[in-house]
């Protein structure tokens, strides 16, 4: 698997990462695939364990239907669907943490089997969570979070087998960041990074929990541990990757030949600091808000546009709409954005956080989004205000780079943040 050779890359030369698209977002994939189309680079697309699973997550897709969601798009594009890579993120009881350890990890099992049946190979084992009826007084031990994945690993396993498939066994990735997924929750002064003993222990622990419970092999193909490189976002906050930081987790790491460094969170990085991560070993980088954020600009930039083209009367009035949908349904950002009403009613639309992705799976807001696009494919966007509301997109369309459609426009958007990890990322590794 490519995620292997990356690893070889990286250990032997310093060099070579891969983009981890973070996103059920169709636009966002769908830029993905194009701006990859040309190059020989497998695509790595993962669904977190709060947007899909065997009950449906908040995306309404089980893992089987995001794969064939995914296939659907690369079929539209066509992208070669060979060349793409699943991953499943903090596959574990995540989502269960308030039901008893013994359901909630029954539950984190029938998640992890539904992922490896629907044809996910890169699993991100994650049990750092702790469950109704471990002791909340403390931290939940490693030695519990290592036999729970380990746990979970084996019922990976046994199911992968079971299907008599003849494509590569799955990949495994240990390890989790602080804090968890999602972006920080509450403003900081710093964030704390893994030390190399917390590497060094969890690494041990992993693969003592994999023994006894009779993965030998399947410790083989652990490629990479998730740690926190001090690189996080909230609000309106980021936490930029210093490099001196960093260093004792690369030098530790550089002592277990077969594993590199997983870095969630990257969003909102400069394309150095990115850069200086990929060369300290972080071979993977994940990325997801900020391509929705990006994706949410180009749409506030149409609506916009809209504005100054199409009538009141025929107008989709976008940006009130959505947030009326947000402000009648505020259970994926009331317990996110805080402050005055004003403060509160910017977060919804401008934070980092970008807790507006949640929404755009939405049927009212698809609509009302449909509607947009469709007001302006029937008009000729002018230049000027292309320029005006999306310069750089402008600047390409002068240079005969991209067309000046909606759809193109909202593309290209995107395509700057994947511009910056592919840099980061070496470009085409293959090469």
């Amino acid at each position: 698997m490519i995620l292997e050779e990356i690893n070889r890359k990286q250990k032997e030369f310093g060099i070579g990462g891969i983009i981890s698209i973070c996103s059920a977002n169709r636009y966002v994939i769908k830029a993905a695939m194009l701006f990859e189309k040309e190059s020989k680079n497998k695509l790595l697309i993962e669904s977190t364990s709060n947007q899909v699973d065997q009950f449906g997550g908040y995306t309404g897709m089980t893992p089987s239907d995001f794969i064939k969601y995914v296939e659907a798009i690369a079929d539209e594009v066509n992208f070669s669907i060979e060349r793409i890579i699943f991953g499943g993120d903090h596959l574990g009881p995540n989502v269960w943490q308030n039901e008893p350890a013994e359901s909630a990890m029954k539950k984190a099992e029938d998640q992890i089997r539904a992922y490896v049946i629907a044809g996910f190979r890169k699993i991100h084992l994650d049990t750092s969570f702790s469950l109704a009826d471990d002791d909340k007084s403390k931290p939940l031990a490693p030695s519990i979070i290592t036999e729970r994945a380990a746990q979970l690993c084996k019922v990976a396993e046994e199911t992968f087998n079971n299907l008599n498939d003849s494509s590569e066994k799955p990949v495994y990735v240990i390890g989790t960041e602080v804090p968890t997924p999602g972006g920080a929750q509450e403003e900081e002064e710093s964030i704390s990074v893994t030390t190399p003993e917390d590497l060094e222990n969890t690494i041990e622990l992993s693969k003592k929990a994999f023994f006894n419970n009779g993965l030998e092999e399947a410790w083989e193909r652990v490629i990479a541990i998730v740690v926190q490189p001090g690189v996080e976002f909230s609000d309106n906050q980021i936490f930029k990757c210093n490099r001196d930081n960093t260093s004792k987790i690369k030098n530790k790491i550089e002592e277990y030949p077969n594993l590199i460094l997983e870095a969630h969170s990257t969003d909102y990085q400069s394309v150095v600091a990115l850069t200086e991560m990929v060369e300290d070993h972080f071979g993977i980088l994940k990325v997801g808000p900020w391509l929705t954020y990006a994706y949410r600009e180009a749409l506030f930039a149409l609506a916009n546009i809209e504005d100054a083209l199409i009538t009141k009367e025929k107008s989709s009035n976008f940006r009130i709409e959505i947030d009326n949908v947000m402000v009648e349904n505020p259970k994926y950002w009331e317990k996110h954005y805080h402050g005055t009403k004003k403060e509160v009613e910017l977060a919804r639309s401008f934070s980092y956080s970008d807790r507006i992705r949640y929404y755009w799976s939405d049927e009212k807001v698809i609509s009302v989004l449909n509607k947009m696009m469709n007001n302006l494919n029937e008009v000729e966007i002018p230049n000027t205000l292309i320029s005006q509301y999306l310069p750089n997109q402008y600047r390409l369309i002068m240079d005969n780079n991209i067309k000046s459609d909606a759809e193109s426009l909202v593309i290209s958007k995107i395509s700057e943040v994947l511009e910056i990890y592919n840099t980061a990322c070496g470009g085409n590794i293959e090469k």
